[in-house]
């Protein structure tokens, strides 16, 4: 079972470094990336992700 999950937050950097880490597990799929709340909502909506890492002091939340 492939475990989906969602970044959020506003550092590209930070997104980028975490999704190369999940990468490497087989079992984890990064489905999306949101750059702040108000998209991360909408793509958490229309992704249906099983787990949402999301930094809680971006802008828009």
């Amino acid at each position: 079972m492939t475990i989906k999950i969602l970044l959020a937050d506003d550092q590209a950097l930070f997104r980028d470094g975490l999704r190369i880490l999940l990468s490497t597990q087989p079992d984890i799929d990064v489905v999306g990336e949101a750059t702040n709340g108000e998209e991360a909502l909408r793509l958490a909506a229309k992704l249906r992700p099983d787990i949402v890492l999301m930094d809680m002091r971006m802008p828009v939340l």
